[in-house]
């Protein structure tokens, strides 16, 4: 990002980053926000009281960021505390073991000013590893709120949103430990327009023992519960990936679940308890996704099915 493209008065940008135990990543995130071109950054760092050497990394940063080390109730809560201490009038969230890339601040910085419809802006990323080694990209898509309700397509450490517009539609839910993020999206796209960004500004760390992949069970309940009360349908696309979980256990990431005539009935099962009050709409769905489904299948026993479409 050219920094002359931005307005001669910037917005001063809180970033928070919530940990805890994470000091093996979080010299790496640390760095990759206290790197960036973009002039205005207020950086906080929640740690929830680790036992691992992260105070002593944080205190070696001196003045070039702020923090706070005591016990929470967990990331959201961590990152809403955070956000009460916040100066910018641009706020975003970016966990201990995500990373920011070059120009990710100025780029959603200027997209803001130049979307004043949007409460929030968010950009391509990547997959990363453990080691950080790029996996996969991450599959983005332009906002459509509809889409919104079947696919998280908003990946967070991308994202950039108004201050206003985080407090006005009540931070994160506190009771969330594994969709927080999600849920937001849901709650800020019936008041606002989103706007994607056709840039890469961030990796999003996928490991064996990351909340996402090690909880997957608890991910799909949450994901339930909140389509639920934000759309009042749980969507196919949901419905199935929690079946094929239950049946076969594998993650969907590093190990994909191939179809099968199981997981589609248990899925259809499952569908028709969620959604009581829209079985005509979950078997629309059904249908739609019927043909594909079939020729997945025969290209399964034919032996020359291969995976889903890499994301």
């Amino acid at each position: 990002m050219n920094l002359s493209s931005l307005p001669p008065v910037t917005p001063l940008v809180t970033i928070v980053t919530p940990t805890f135990n994470m000091g093996h990543f979080l010299r790496e995130t640390i760095e990759s926000v206290l790197t960036q071109d973009y002039p205005h950054i207020d950086y906080i760092v929640m740690d929830g009281g680790s036992q691992d050497g992260t105070v002593d990394l944080l205190r070696g940063y001196g003045d070039r960021l702020r923090f706070v080390s005591g016990p929470d109730q967990g990331q959201a809560d961590a990152i809403n505390k955070g956000f009460g201490l916040a100066r910018g009038e641009i706020f975003a969230f970016l966990n201990a073991d995500d990373t920011y890339l070059p120009g990710a601040v100025s780029a959603g910085v200027a997209a803001l000013m130049a979307h004043p419809e949007a409460g929030a802006v968010y950009g391509e990323a990547w997959y990363a590893g453990e080691d950080g080694r790029i996996l996969q990209r991450y599959p983005t898509v332009p906002f459509d709120s509809q889409l919104l309700g079947s696919l998280c397509y908003i990946c967070q450490p991308a994202s950039f949103l108004r201050s206003q517009v985080f407090q006005e539609v009540g931070m994160l839910d506190p009771s969330l430990h594994l969709t927080l993020d999600y849920e937001l999206w849901l709650r800020i796209a019936k008041r606002y327009p989103l706007h994607m960004i056709d840039r890469y500004l961030a990796t999003s760390r996928m490991y064996a023992d990351n909340k996402t992949m090690s909880r997957r069970q608890e991910t799909f309940d949450e994901v339930i519960r909140i389509t639920k009360t934000h759309r009042g349908y749980v969507p196919l696309n949901w419905i199935y990936g929690y079946a094929g979980h239950i049946l076969d256990g594998k993650d969907g990431f590093f190990e994909h679940s191939p179809p099968s005539l199981a997981k589609y009935a248990l899925a259809f099962a499952m569908g028709a308890w969620h959604n009581p009050l829209h079985l005509p709409r979950f078997l629309r769905e059904c249908a739609q996704s019927a043909g594909m489904a079939a020729g997945m299948l025969r290209k399964q026993w034919s032996g020359t099915y291969t995976g889903p479409p890499s994301r």
